[in-house]
């Protein structure tokens, strides 16, 4: 079976045409989320595996649940993915759009964990200086991890900024021992 990923990519790439052109980028990722929370339910996807339910009764029933969450694109969407037994890739559909819609918005997201908790001031300083770094806005998710000692770690993308105590030690641990 193929990845997730090359199965999600093009439902992805047309949901986000379509949102782009009609200028809710917004609204899509909310009827995307909703999708997945409806798609990772336990008892929908033992609905949606089982060979004794048609995909008529899976497609009513997961378009009852959403209710007006989606709009008709949605719930034509829901339609396709069902005929096309494709409801498992819903979170990697999400997953794409995201970061299409990021890189669209030039956003960009960094995951920053600290020792201690940030106060917002200090947020609002980091996330000043990576956006000046990246020259795009930036938007961060904060994670305490007490491991760190001190200092913060920055994940954009690929990329990672260490400048925790753990870290700096680790070089010096790593240069020492040459």
């Amino acid at each position: 079976m193929a990845e997730a990923i090359t199965v999600a990519r093009p439902y992805a790439e047309a949901v986000f045409k379509l949102a782009k052109e009609q200028r809710e980028l917004d609204r899509w990722s909310a009827m995307l989320a909703l999708m997945e929370t409806v798609a990772a339910d336990s008892t929908m996807r033992a609905l949606t595996g089982n060979p004794a339910v048609s995909a008529r009764e899976v497609e009513s029933l997961f378009l009852a649940v959403c209710g007006d969450g989606l709009d008709g694109a949605g719930r034509n969407l829901v339609q396709v993915l069902v005929e096309n037994r494709r409801l498992g890739v819903v979170a990697e559909i999400r997953r794409v759009f995201e970061q299409l819609k990021a890189e669209h918005e030039s956003v960009v997201e960094a995951k920053i964990y600290s020792a201690f908790p940030l106060s917002e001031e200090q947020l609002k300083l980091l996330t000043g200086r990576l956006e000046a770094k990246y020259q795009r806005r930036v938007t961060a998710r904060v994670a305490v991890d007490p491991q760190l000692i001190g200092g913060v770690r920055v994940v954009v993308g690929d990329q990672v900024l260490d400048a925790t105590v753990r870290g700096q030690l680790e070089a010096m641990a790593a240069a020492l021992s040459r």
